[in-house]
């Protein structure tokens, strides 16, 4: 396994059920940990809590195109590369066809294919100098198998899976590792307002959900996990 102390973590989305636990994880384990995420107030409790200095804390709407674009020139002008960046964020829209709108699909593709881009770039160029990294995305199940009233999401989630393949394709001569999280039924915030019947306490808990990703982060350097699924036992999709 390989050590977290010191390593310079960016978690976007950190304020998430499954990101503030991760959050928590990598700070007691040592790293060095910059969190993102909308709510500067939610930022600024998760950085008490874990004792972030606070100039470690990236306020960023991921909606807002121009908010994006401005958080990805930031992010790329920190002059030491981050050894992981951790991508906890997305939106989740259910909807049947006929209620889903054009506007809904833009923004899901903003939000869950178009922020990654451009996060991605921007923190690329560093690592690609000292060639090594990992980087950790968390397009869950419906990455990898459709639901009935995800045309929005899947859709987005399958994009955000192909880019990062695709990019994984092009730096291979590097030791920079690409990892998808397919995580199924999580219970999280993402279902308070999802107008859906789900039984959330036979879900996976998002503590459970953030020790995975943190496994994965201290994973040898001689391999990569290039996916991992974790589903609820009596839900499994795959």
């Amino acid at each position: 396994m390989e050590t977290l102390k010191n390593k310079r973590v960016l978690v976007l989305g950190a304020t998430g059920g499954i990101g503030s636990h991760l959050v928590s994880l990598l700070q007691k384990s040592g790293a060095l940990v910059w969190i993102a995420g909308r709510s500067l107030p939610k930022l600024a409790e998760l950085a008490g809590t874990c004792q972030i200095p606070s100039d470690q804390l990236l306020q960023v709407d991921l909606a807002d195109a121009v908010s994006v674009h401005n958080f990805a020139q930031n992010v790329g002008l920190i002059e030491t590369p981050f050894d992981i960046f951790i991508n906890a964020a997305g939106i989740g829209l259910i909807k049947p066809l006929d209620q889903l709108t054009t506007a809904d699909m833009q923004n899901s593709f903003q939000v869950n294919v178009m922020s990654t881009f451009e996060v991605v770039k921007a923190i690329l160029p560093k690592m690609m100098e000292v060639k090594k990294g990992l980087i950790i995305n968390i397009p869950g199940i419906l990455g990898k198998v459709p639901m009935a009233g995800a045309a929005a999401y899947c859709a987005s989630k399958y994009a955000l899976v192909g880019m990062m393949q695709s990019i994984r394709e092009e730096l291979k001569r590097t030791e920079i590792r690409i990892t998808q999280v397919y995580l199924g039924g999580v219970d999280s915030p993402f279902w308070d307002t999802i107008n859906l019947r789900v039984q959330r306490d036979k879900m996976i808990q998002s503590e459970e959900a953030a020790k995975s990703i943190w496994f994965l982060c201290q994973q040898p350097i001689s391999g990569v996990v290039s996916e991992m699924v974790i589903q609820p036992f009596n839900h499994q999709a795959i």
